[in-house]
Order: C-alpha cells, then sequence, then structure tokens
C-alpha cells in the first residue's frame, strides 16, 4: 500500500485547536454540554479535546467514553469475538447537549450504533457529531458531521488511519492507497 500524510503533526495540532473553538463558540462554557467518545478510537480524539478545551477554557470540561460493540449491526458476523471496551458516562447526559466525538466517519453505522448506545444512559436534549477525519462519498446512512477537522475525498479500496504521538509516536493522518499492481 502506498501512504500519503494528509495531516501531519503541526497541522494536525492546529486542526484539534480549530475544533476546539468552534465547539467553545457553539457551547460557550460547557455548562450544558458533555462530550462523549466513541470506543476504540474516539476515545484519542475526545481527550485531546478535552485537554485543549479546558487549557482554553481554564475549567473542567464533562467527557465520557462509549463502548458501542454490542450494538453494533455486525457484531454478530466476525469469526472471532468481539471483546467489549469500557463505557464510563460517570454523568447524567437527561437534557444535556451531547457531542458524540469519533476519529473517522466513513458510511455512517459506527455512529448509528452510538447513538442508540447513548440512549440507554437518557434522552439527551440534542446530539451533534465531531469527527477528526470525514471521508465522504461512501455514506450507507443519512449521518453528517456537525464538525469536522479534515475532508477527505477517497476510493472504497483506500484506508484513512489517524495516528497518536501516545500510541504510534507522531500524530498524523495518512491515506493508505492500495499499489495499482495490486488485487
Amino acid at each position: 500500500m502506498e501512504k500519503q500524510v494528509i495531516l501531519n503533526s503541526r497541522h494536525f495540532e492546529l486542526t484539534i485547536k480549530r475544533l476546539c473553538y468552534e465547539l467553545i463558540e457553539q457551547h460557550n462554557d460547557f455548562s450544558n454540554t458533555v462530550l462523549i467518545g466513541l470506543q476504540p478510537r474516539g476515545v484519542n480524539v475526545v481527550t485531546r479535546i478535552k485537554s485543549q478545551l479546558e487549557q482554553i477554557l481554564g475549567k473542567e470540561v464533562l467527557c465520557g467514553t462509549l463502548d458501542i460493540t454490542f450494538y453494533r449491526d455486525d457484531f454478530r458476523r466476525t469469526e472471532k469475538p468481539l471483546i467489549p471496551s469500557v463505557t464510563n458516562i460517570d454523568f447524567v447526559i437527561e437534557n444535556k447537549k451531547v457531542v458524540l466525538v469519533d476519529d473517522v466517519l466513513y458510511t455512517g453505522r459506527t455512529i448509528r450504533s452510538g447513538l442508540d448506545a447513548l440512549l440507554a444512559f437518557g434522552r439527551p436534549q440534542k446530539v451533534e457529531l465531531l469527527t477528526l477525519v470525514d471521508r465522504r462519498f461512501r455514506r450507507d446512512l443519512p449521518i453528517q458531521a456537525d464538525y469536522i477537522g479534515k475532508t477527505v475525498d477517497t476510493l472504497v479500496s483506500e484506508r484513512v488511519s489517524v495516528e497518536w504521538k501516545e500510541i504510534e509516536g507522531e500524530d498524523k493522518v495518512v491515506l493508505y492507497t492500495p499499489e495499482s499492481n495490486e488485487q
């Protein structure tokens, strides 16, 4: 696979900051807003956003993590059993504005699962979606993000990977394209 960096570490940092300021513009001091990262990779995004928001606002921002394993429409279709992650929502979401956070929006199925799982915790006043990367042109469901870090037009055969310095050693977003002689 050929790889192309579509967000380097500097642009990655600027993108996170821009997303934070967009959130502040809409949610002010976050007194009635919570952020919830979808397991597994949305948690990395929400952790980084939380840190940046708290630095800008000078106050704590409520954040949680949500495991969607058993809400997925394909969890029974795998050979290997799926192992659930940890859900950590230790606050009430009833009548709050909730911002669901994930790393890559592609078909919309993960977000649909997240919405289903979220309703087990109450009825939010409003739900918005923040995604670091939006892969357009391949939605299976009518879902769109309210806050987008980077929009990327991709082919079905391509793959987008968000890499984190805490895990992979460097913050970046990479587009993987099959080499022309691969089938």
